[in-house]
């Protein structure tokens, strides 16, 4: 069984023509599939247009939650043994997906797309190319093309994780981090022919944030306090040098503890030792209490529809 997520949000205009392109894509395959649109709290009629199509599901989020929760609701309810992720605006090309099926198939985890004819703007290729590089040096994986929307995965690795933020444009770098296997292929890109982008100059900043969550949880995961830690370690051991120094001149007859700053920074650079590591104990415990609870998301679906 393969399962297509499909996220949208207002695009009427679509998604009847991308059903069409996925069905007919996965009955060249002659597999067994299954088609999920999760619409992410659509004000114009495409809930009425996908509630229209034949033998889909049907995600309906309360309001306007995001990509990354639309696509985290969409993986979770999905039965399929491989995911294919892609966007609802038909810039994504279902013909691609025999391909990435195939890939996944070679023992890949993950497998993400490459526009490597992109057909957008050259604000947002150059834009592209800037976060790539970004990724790749964050995060050590090199992608010609992370933000792409067309992806495969093996249910059993991204099943094991929920989304948050913006989490999905870095989620192969993610799963990489905790051991995936990860490939990219190129694919289709095609100009969006209706609607407007959902893409802005703040989403390209949420992003940012993003990544650098996605550098911390890659590289500390489980062991926060070896982070904060290793940062109070260093601040203690400074507040310790100043005192010596400071010490030092007085005995020495050299400077009064008034006459430098050093007698200030000794408890400057203790105290935020100390509390460095009350940090790090306390991002455990919240890591704890996540992975405790981590059955819970963000989002509240309004309404599951099954259609046979």
């Amino acid at each position: 069984m393969i399962s297509i997520v499909v996220p949208v949000y207002n695009e009427e205009e679509n998604v009847d023509l991308l059903y069409q392109k996925i069905v007919s894509a996965m009955y060249a395959m002659g597999e067994d599939f299954e088609v999920i649109f999760v619409d992410d709290g659509s004000t114009d009629q495409t809930v009425a247009r996908l509630k229209s199509l034949p033998k889909v599901k049907i995600i309906i989020l309360a309001m306007d939650f995001g990509q990354t929760s639309a696509l985290d609701a969409g993986i979770h309810d999905a039965t399929g043994e491989i995911i294919i992720t892609m966007d609802g605006d038909l810039q994504n090309d279902p013909a691609d997906i025999p391909r990435l099926v195939a890939k996944i198939r070679e023992g890949y985890d993950v497998v993400s797309g490459w526009r490597a004819e992109r057909n957008d703007s050259t604000g947002r290729r150059w834009l592209s190319r800037l976060a790539n590089g970004l990724t790749a040096r964050m995060t050590g994986l090199a992608l010609h093309d992370s933000a792409c929307a067309m992806k495969a995965y093996r249910r059993g690795v991204v099943q094991a994780i929920h989304l948050y933020g913006e989490m999905h444009v870095f989620l192969p770098a993610y799963l990489y981090g905790r051991g995936a296997k990860v490939a990219e292929i190129p694919v289709i890109h095609h100009a969006r022919q209706f609607g407007v982008s959902k893409h802005y100059f703040m989403k390209a900043v949420k992003d940012l944030f993003d990544l650098m969550t996605i550098k911390f949880l890659v590289t500390m995961t489980g062991r926060p306090l070896l982070f904060f830690g290793g940062i109070g370690v260093f601040s203690f051991a400074a507040g310790i040098v100043a005192a010596f120094i400071s010490v030092y001149l007085k005995v020495m007859a050299l400077r009064n503890f008034g006459q430098t700053p050093l007698p200030v920074l000794t408890i400057f650079f203790i105290l935020s030792g100390i509390l460095f590591f009350m940090m790090g104990f306390l991002a455990e415990l919240i890591l704890r209490v996540y992975f405790e609870t981590n059955h819970k998301t963000p989002y509240i679906i309004r309404e599951r529809i099954v259609k046979e």
